[in-house]
């Protein structure tokens, strides 16, 4: 074997036991951002969630207040009722208000996200519907 090809061996030799373990040390740094990046999308997924919560009872609420001789508390009452009924622990500490100008009926939906970070409360949602009146009107007025 000349000299050459024996340097060639032994660096091949070399770098096969210089390269254990590597494949632990990288699972070491990468693993807590790939648990970071899940932890992240659950969280926004949760997030999102509760807001879709908060806009179908504003929604709803929006549908009852509208009725013709309906009342804003009437919204309102209705809002929470689908909350009770959907928003268990997705959406906690919610309130609901309601407000008429007359011509026009709003259903805002407050609350907060439930949080799997330790330490941070939960992120706050606010969702908001709004609709004409029905009301009787005079032909061509």
């Amino acid at each position: 074997m000349s000299p050459p090809e024996q340097v060639n061996n032994w660096w091949r030799g070399r770098r096969r036991h210089d390269d254990r373990g590597d494949t632990s040390i990288q699972m070491a740094i990468i693993f807590p951002f790939v648990l970071l990046a899940t932890v992240a999308v659950i969280q926004a997924s949760m997030w999102y969630y509760a807001r879709q919560i908060a806009l179908t009872a504003a929604r709803e609420g929006v549908t009852a207040a509208r009725a013709y001789q309906a009342s804003p508390a009437e919204g309102a009452a209705q809002a929470r009722s689908v909350l009770n009924r959907t928003a268990g622990d997705s959406l906690r500490g919610y309130s609901v208000t309601a407000s008429s100008n007359g011509q026009r009926v709003r259903v805002q939906v407050s609350g907060t996200a439930l949080s799997m970070i330790p330490g941070i409360s939960g992120l706050e949602v606010t969702q908001s519907a709004s609709g004409p009146v029905e009301r009787w009107t005079a032909v061509g007025g």
